[in-house]
C-alpha cells in the first residue's frame, strides 16, 4: 500500500476584530468575535486546539486579535508567551493580515490558511483537505463543500452559496499556499474582499464571458477556477470536502445558535 502524500505545514489563523462594535460579541458578551465561547471555550481556542492535534500543521501563526484582547484571555496568551504559537497584530481586512502574515514566512513554506470563527474544525477536516490537497498539480487550493450537505446538516443557516453546472458549493475557509507563486494571490483577495458576499460580482472579476456562462448555469466550478488560475498566472484548485461542518463559519448570531445547538447535540449522543 502507497502512503499518501501529506503536507507539513504552518497553519495561518485570521482572528482580526471588525471596526465598531460587533452584534455577535456584544450578544455573546465577548470582548471580541474570536472570544465568543461555543459549547464554554472561545471559538478561537477551539481552532487553536484542533491545528495543534493535527500531525499535518509544524507551527501556527496568530493573526489578531489586537493585544490588549489577548492579555484578558489566558490560554492563548500563554501559548503565545510559551513560543506555542506566535502573534502578529491584525491589519485593518483579513485578506491584509493574510498578506502580511505570508509576507513573515519564508517563500518556500507551505501554509494552511483559515478563521478563527471555525469552531466545527476537526482534524479530519484538516488532515483530508492537506491529504487531498497534496495530490494536486497546483500552487493554491481552496476548500468548498456541497451545499446539498451543508443545508442538511444546518436548514436554517444562510450560506453564500455558488451555483455552477455541476452542483451548488460553499466556501469553507480553508486555503492551501503551496509554492512560492501562490503567495500572489493574496493581492488578488485583498482587490475582492468587499465581494466576497456576492458571487455575481466575484465571477464577474473573472470576466463577462464568465459571468454570462454563471448566469445560464454553464460554468463549472473547475471552469471558474481555471478563469482564476489564468488571471493570476497560478495553479488554482478545489478539494471538495465530505463534512458540512467544514462550511460553517460563525458570522452572526443566528450561525452562533446553530453552532450551539450542534455542541449540544454532540454531548447528547456521546458515551457516557
Amino acid at each position: 500500500m502507497i502512503d499518501k502524500p501529506k503536507l507539513n505545514m504552518t497553519a495561518i489563523v485570521l482572528a482580526g476584530q471588525r471596526d465598531g462594535e460587533d452584534a455577535l460579541a456584544l450578544h455573546a458578551g465577548a470582548s471580541c468575535k474570536a472570544f465568543v465561547e461555543i459549547d464554554g471555550k472561545p471559538m478561537l481556542s477551539r481552532v487553536l486546539a484542533t491545528l495543534s492535534a493535527s500531525p499535518g500543521i509544524e507551527t501556527i501563526l496568530l493573526s489578531g486579535p489586537s493585544e490588549d484582547k489577548i492579555q484578558d484571555q489566558r490560554e492563548i496568551s500563554n501559548l503565545i508567551q510559551s513560543g506555542e504559537i506566535s502573534w502578529l497584530p491584525p491589519q485593518a481586512s483579513p485578506s491584509t493580515s493574510a498578506y502580511e502574515a505570508l509576507r513573515m514566512l519564508p517563500p518556500g513554506e507551505r501554509v494552511l490558511l483559515t478563521t478563527a470563527d471555525h469552531p466545527l474544525l476537526t482534524v479530519d477536516i484538516i488532515d483530508d483537505f492537506c491529504t487531498r490537497g497534496a495530490e494536486l498539480d497546483a500552487d493554491l487550493v481552496i476548500g468548498f463543500a456541497r451545499f446539498s450537505l451543508v443545508q442538511k446538516a444546518f436548514p436554517e443557516m444562510k450560506k453564500t452559496v455558488l451555483r455552477f453546472s455541476d452542483g451548488e458549493f460553499c466556501g469553507c475557509n480553508l486555503f492551501g499556499f503551496l509554492t512560492p507563486a501562490s503567495r500572489d494571490a493574496a493581492n488578488f483577495w485583498r482587490r475582492t474582499e468587499s465581494q466576497r458576499k456576492n458571487p455575481f460580482r466575484v465571477i464577474g472579476s473573472l470576466g463577462w464571458i464568465n459571468v454570462l456562462k454563471y448566469l445560464i448555469g454553464a460554468l463549472t466550478l473547475d471552469d471558474a477556477l481555471d478563469a482564476l488560475s489564468a488571471k493570476l498566472g497560478l495553479r488554482v484548485r478545489a478539494v471538495v470536502l465530505p463534512f458540512a461542518d467544514a462550511a460553517v463559519d460563525v458570522d452572526s448570531i443566528a450561525d452562533y445558535q446553530a453552532v450551539q445547538e450542534r455542541y449540544r447535540k454532540r454531548r447528547d449522543i456521546s458515551p457516557r
